[in-house]
């Protein structure tokens, strides 16, 4: 008896252990992603962490630093280091290739928030949907639609510099407390995109620093405020950031792939239109494929509810 019970327990063990290490990975995967989201123009990268689940408990984390901090900490380590990995791979890409073939990447993230959708469809309805919640978010998809097509407009030049940064990051803070907003649009229509990735490529800490500073700023001040607007308005806010959404994928085909069939693009692409659109459609249906694939196995590791 004693023998079995012992490789119960071992087996048991040996399952636990498996699991921490899958979860652990997970979590490196979305951090990743949601670093991406920050850097690809017309993402937000708190979109993304709403999708993957980890928004929630983010803004909970942040909203009140003390309580669970240790356990905290160690479960966003490797959220971070994906985060990190994801900013850095993708400046280095945004440098190199991305311009050229903006439009296919951006079908690729599309796609995976497709993919998505219902799932995040159902956590805003969690608490049930009114009318009320409908007319938010027909609303805010609305807003975000009209708002990222004026981003989407480069129509300024900002000569980069510490105060500059330092709004920048606070910028992209803010895209992680309101979700859909995407700061690398912003940046575009300001000019300090390309600047911003080619200082984050070559580990310019004029920049990077700036950068980090204002976006911790930016997130401690507001996560409280987000946090509180959640236990207070539930179905409210999630209807909102389901508007924000649907309307800043939306606004990335205006603002971002169709620009890039305009026949000087292809050109400098090498692709021809049918080529360029089968491809778009390719990286469309991608995305949603591995968003299926990575929710199937998101199934053994529930979300955890926080608010």
């Amino acid at each position: 008896m004693t023998q079995v019970t012992d490789k119960v327990n071992t087996s048991g063990s040996k399952n636990t252990r498996s699991n921490v290490v899958v979860d652990w990975f997970i979590r490196l995967i979305k951090g990743i992603i949601v670093g991406i989201g920050f850097i690809l123009p017309g993402l937000s990268g708190g979109v993304l962490a709403v999708i993957l689940g980890i928004y929630d408990r983010i803004i909970k984390f942040l909203s009140d630093l003390r309580k669970d901090f240790v356990q905290n900490v160690f479960y966003f380590i490797p959220v971070v280091i994906g985060g990190a990995i994801g900013i850095v791979l993708f400046s280095i890409l945004v440098e190199k290739a991305f311009g050229n073939y903006a439009a296919q990447f951006i079908c690729l993230f599309v796609g995976f928030v497709g993919g998505t959708f219902p799932s995040l469809y159902r956590t805003a309805g969690k608490q049930g949907r009114r009318t009320k919640d409908i007319i938010i978010f027909i609303f805010s998809t609305f807003f975000i639609f009209g708002l990222m097509l004026l981003g989407g407009q480069q129509l300024t030049e900002v000569a980069p510099n510490i105060p500059v940064w330092l709004g920048s990051g606070a910028l992209i803070g803010l895209g992680v407390i309101v979700p859909g907003m995407s700061p690398s649009n912003f940046l575009i229509y300001f000019g300090l995109y390309d600047k911003m990735a080619t200082g984050i490529k070559d580990f310019d800490f004029a920049v990077i620093i700036p950068l980090l500073v204002g976006f911790a700023v930016c997130v401690l001040l507001f996560a409280k405020l987000a946090a509180y607007l959640f236990r207070k308005f539930y179905p409210e806010m999630y209807h909102f950031i389901l508007g924000m959404v649907v309307g800043s994928s939306l606004a990335i085909f205006p603002t971002v792939v169709f620009p890039a069939f305009r026949s000087e693009q292809l050109s400098v692409a090498g692709l021809s239109f049918v080529g360029a659109f089968l491809l778009c459609i390719g990286f469309l249906a991608v995305g949603v494929v591995i968003s299926f694939l990575f929710s199937k196995l998101e199934d053994k590791f529930p979300r955890e509810e926080i608010f």
